[in-house]
């Protein structure tokens, strides 16, 4: 279990627009292709996202002593017409710097954002992800469903 101290330092809090010289593109280069991203680029996007609110929410851990991004992840609110037009949590983009890993950060995450959708009223939250990162996501208390198709 971990002590309060362990909390407070691996905290899990919103992006912020500083955290671009914080390494956060860079730590978002270790989980896809991430071309380097002007500050102009990032201002824009950053704006771009800060507009939808809640609606789409990218969490971080800074590291303290370090000042450097190393886990992040987001989520999308999806609003639909089923169930009573209900919503559905879109979880995407979650990476944990592969020099800090074991630490739990990628749970806290989740847990963040799992946490958001529902106090957003989702229904469900989903995800995907590789067949490596199966066993992870269970242990965050997800459930492979059958067949994801892409185009």
């Amino acid at each position: 279990m971990e002590n309060s101290e362990e909390q407070q330092k691996y905290r899990v809090r919103k992006l912020e627009i500083s955290d671009k010289g914080k390494g956060f593109i860079e730590l978002l280069q270790q989980l896809s292709v991430c071309d380097s991203v002007s500050d102009k680029e990032f201002e824009d996007r950053f704006r771009d996202l800060s507009v939808l609110g809640d609606e789409h929410v990218i969490g971080v851990i800074e590291d303290e002593a370090s000042g450097k991004i190393i886990a992040t992840g987001s989520v999308f609110i999806e609003k639909k017409f089923l169930r009573n037009c209900g919503k559905v949590g879109h979880i995407e983009d979650v990476v944990v710097d592969s020099s800090i890993r074991g630490k739990h950060l990628g749970k806290r995450i989740i847990k963040f954002l799992t946490e958001h959708a529902r106090s957003m009223g989702c229904y469900k939250v989903i995800l995907d992800c590789s067949v490596e990162n199966k066993a992870f996501y269970e242990k965050c208390g997800f459930l492979q469903k059958p067949v994801q198709m892409a185009m």
